[in-house]
């Protein structure tokens, strides 16, 4: 098995840079990036303790759920999860983090990084609210590197297709694998308990 080792040795195996994939990320959420984030009602937010082990965490409600704040700064609000605080705590160790935002039916994602920090400021948190419940937090993060990504990996994934979609009985349900995992819990509880966190727990 040969192992690439340098940077050095990437142009060899994988080419040139084209001049619009080398040049087209910009320091600011530009016009076009603002309306890529107010159609999104997905992101996959990357961070990493301070020494190493990495994380990424979906984030999901309606679209433009991320509030613009202004072109060098934006907020996540953190919703109702499961308590692991996994995202946060890796911030406050290491604030550099890494977002992917799709668009459902759109092949190209937008992707920002930045240094993030964890805000409580009521104001900004009324302003995330939704159904009248507010988040406990909010993940804001000051812009460093914004940049469109093509479609290939999605066109590739037939992420959008409805005939590519997975029906319920191809994997067992959510409780049954954690019951699987973990030793002593009962796969019905257990999932009885996942769908009514769903009912009443999303906000």
């Amino acid at each position: 098995m040969t192992v690439i080792e340098s940077p050095d040795q990437l142009p060899e195996i994988y080419g040139p840079v084209s001049v619009v994939a080398r040049d087209k990320a910009i320091d600011h959420l530009d016009r076009h990036a603002r309306a890529f984030i107010a159609l999104s009602p997905f992101l996959i937010l990357g961070s990493a303790e301070a020494g190493g082990p990495a994380d990424v965490s979906p984030k999901g409600d309606a679209p433009g759920f991320v509030a613009v704040l202004d072109g060098k700064t934006l907020a996540i609000p953190d919703r109702l999860g499961n308590n692991r605080t996994d995202s946060i705590r890796n911030i406050l160790a290491n604030p550099h983090v890494a977002l992917i935002f799709l668009v459902p039916g759109r092949t190209e994602c937008l992707r920002v990084a930045g240094r993030a920090r964890i805000e409580t400021d009521p104001a900004l948190l009324a302003d995330l609210a939704v159904h009248g419940k507010t988040p406990r937090s909010a993940i804001v993060v000051a812009v460093d590197e914004v940049f469109l990504h093509c479609g290939k990996a999605v066109i590739r994934a037939k992420l959008w297709h409805p005939e590519a979609q997975v029906g319920k009985d191809a994997l067992p349900s959510l409780g049954a694998m954690l019951a699987d995992q973990i030793a002593g819990i009962d796969p019905d509880a257990t999932e009885a308990a996942i769908e009514d966190g769903y009912r009443k727990r999303l906000y």
